[in-house]
Formats: C-alpha cells, structure tokens, sequence
C-alpha cells in the first residue's frame, strides 16, 4: 500500500490517501487461489469415500445405487466450482443439460446414472484439484507476504490454469450436449403450443359449428314433426329457411376452422398463394412478394403462413397502418420472413400482441424472431426459420 495520509512530500503538499494497489480482478484472483485448498479437500474426500465404497460394495446391492448417488452428488460439486468460477474468475461457461431420465424402470434410470460423462468429469476435477490446490494455497500465501511486487502477474497465471481447468472438465462436453439442453426447453414451448391449440379448436367446435348444428337439427325435427302433422304452412316454410341458414354458417365456420388448422390454399399451391389469400382478409392493402425456387418442407410452410397470418392480425387490429407488405425468400439454409406495415410503431415483445408467443414458438424450431418497432413507426418483423426440403423427411412440430 501506499504511505499513510499524514505524510507529506518533499514539497509539503499531502500524499494521497491510502488504497490498495491491486484492482477488484487481482483480488477476486487471490480469494480463489486461496479457497482452493480447503474446498479442494473437500471434494477429494467426498469423491474418493464415496467412489471407493461405490465399486468396493458393487458385489452387494447396494454398490451400483450408491456409486450413481455418488455421481449425482459430483455433479452438484461440478454446479458450485461453475458458480465460483463465475463469481471470482469471471468464467461464463454453460450449464450441462440435466440428467435425463428414462421411464424404462429403475435399472434404465440406474445406468442412465452411472454413464453420465456430466457426473464423471466433475468426479475426475475433484479428484485432481487437491495436488493443484496445494500448490496454489502454498504459492498464494507465500507471494502475500514475500513476492508482493509481483503478486498481480502469479495470480493471474494461476488463475489462468484454473480457468482452462475449468473449461476443460467442466464445460458441457460439446455441441451437442449444449443442444440437448436447448431441445430440452424448447420441448416445453412445443407441448403448451399443441396443448393451447387443441384447446382451441375444442372451443371453436363446441361453441360454434357444434352449437349450430345442434340448433340444427332440433329444428328439422320441430319441421319435420308439423309436416307428419299436415301443417305445411308459411310456418314450416320459415323454419326449413332458417335451418337452410343454419347449415351455410356452420359449412362457414368450418371451413374457417379448417383453414385455422391447415389451409388447403397452402397444401395445394404454397406459400405464394396462401399469403395472398390471409393478406385479402387484412383490413389494411397488403404487398405480398415471394422468391421461393421451390417448397420448403410442409412443417416449415405451415409454420411460415401462420407467422405471417398472426402478424397481419396484429397490423388489422392494433397499428392503424394505411399499408403494409409481406416479403418471402430465401437465403442460403434460411427461410427468411419480412413483415413490414407503417403504422403507429412501439410493438415489443412483451406488448401483449403475441410477439412474444411468436418469438418462443420460432425459438423452439431453430428460429430468429426480430423485432424493429420505434414509436411513430415502421414497424419491421424478421423471422428466419431453417430450410428443409419438401423432400426430407425430417418431422418438424408447427406451433401457432
């Protein structure tokens, strides 16, 4: 540290006040290098007791149980190091995915258990830590009181070599573990999507083209009852044309709700035609423009139209826009969507128009959803969805 501030220089001003010479980074550095040590201990204990009695007791029932316990708990160990690296290193690093867990029954789940790589590796950075935690406890300390001078530059070099340790062995294994963790919370996205939809359409049924046929037939019946009767007059005459009426709005509703669900537009001639078609619906004049070589895959086709379809809803019923325009095409392995409309603006994510439900549903099928709204307008959506072939056979889920 500096000197204190009672003394003075040569000229008789005052010094500075004390502080430490180290910044917040070197600090951080030296607290972990010195935990290292105790907490080091720690885990090597646990994991050498409990991997030892583990494959010591792997004759009896109890070895296998136990060792996977003991895995799951070197995975919890692996959890905190993440966190200290996080706090004292500023090393960022992704969590595994959890665990998964098969509903085979208890020997599936047990051998899940026992080849987690997640578990053996955290296992493996514990066992190693004490011989390098020695080192740095002992070198940490010694430079505290004898290198101080050059105590920044041996913290940082340790630290270093904690880092790559870090990294290393406590990283998700790769790629395609870090997309398991993805597809994991996607999966979640897809379910409440279907399960919202079905509901949905259970609604639309029940209190639309359910309820009118329903009324339907209770007045068939009444006509038909008049008719055994003799009592073909005006009467019967305007309960046959009310039925006739109740027959063209349920064909109506139904068609609306088969289009909901898959429009044939789409099936038949593709995306050029079905966006013409929801862009006539729209209150607002629409521009529709594709550059489509051919069809992409039809998960990938239902997905765009109903993207589109929900943003020019949102353009009828909250921009007050006087145009807007729909672009399509593609780039590369992307589906690219461009919604434009020169409305009022100010349309977020979290706006309450849906934008959000979009962004979630793209998300969970390897979509981008972009929002560029400033208040007073335009408003620009960009969606990109990835590109399949319509011949591939690759199942995507369409969310709406």
């Amino acid at each position: 540290m500096t000197q204190t501030p009672s003394s003075t220089m040569s000229g008789g001003e005052p010094l500075p006040p004390a502080r430490f010479a180290y910044g917040a980074h070197t600090w951080k550095e030296i607290a972990h290098l010195l935990v290292n040590l105790p907490l080091a201990l720690l885990g090597f204990v646990y994991v050498v007791t409990v991997l030892t009695v583990g494959v010591g007791l792997t004759v009896t029932v109890v070895g296998l149980p136990l060792l996977a316990t003991g895995l799951l708990g070197a995975r919890m160990l692996g959890r905190f190091e993440r966190a200290r690296a996080r706090a004292l290193l500023g090393v960022r690093i992704d969590e595994p995915s959890r665990l998964r867990r098969h509903g085979g029954g208890f020997f599936q789940r047990l051998w899940s258990a026992l080849k987690d790589p997640v578990g053996w590796r955290s296992a493996l950075y514990a066992f190693i830590r004490l011989p390098w935690g020695v080192v740095t406890f002992g070198v940490t300390l010694c430079s505290l009181f004898v290198l101080w001078p050059v105590l920044p530059f041996i913290a940082r070099g340790l630290a270093n070599a904690d880092r790559a340790m870090v990294r290393g062995l406590l990283s998700p294994s790769d790629e395609l573990e870090r997309r398991i963790a993805e597809l994991e919370s996607d999966r979640g996205v897809v379910v409440d999507t279907a399960a919202a939809d079905l509901r949905r359409i259970e609604r639309d049924l029940h209190d639309g083209a359910q309820a009118r046929l329903v009324n339907l037939a209770m007045g068939l019946g009444l006509a038909k009852e008049k008719l055994l009767e003799g009592q073909a007059d005006d009467h019967v005459a305007a309960m046959v044309e009310e039925a006739h009426g109740e027959v063209k709005l349920a064909l109506q509703e139904l068609r609306d709700l088969a289009r909901g669900i898959h429009p044939a537009v789409l099936t038949d001639r593709g995306l050029d035609a079905a966006l013409s078609s929801v862009a006539s619906r729209c209150t607002v004049p629409v521009r529709v423009t594709t550059d489509l070589p051919t069809r992409p895959a039809a998960a990938i086709e239902g997905i765009a139209y109903f993207t589109v379809s929900e943003l020019l809803q949102n353009i009828s019923k909250h921009s007050g826009a006087r145009s807007a325009a729909v672009e399509v095409w593609r780039s590369e392995d992307r589906l690219l969507l461009q919604v434009w409309d020169d409305g009022r603006g100010g349309a977020s994510l979290d706006g309450g128009t849906g934008m959000k439900g979009l962004a979630e549903r793209l998300g969970a099928v390897d979509g981008l959803f972009v929002v560029d709204s400033p208040q007073g307008g335009p408003t620009t959506v960009t969606a990109e969805l990835p590109w399949r072939d319509r011949t591939e056979t690759a199942s995507v889920t369409a969310p709406r």
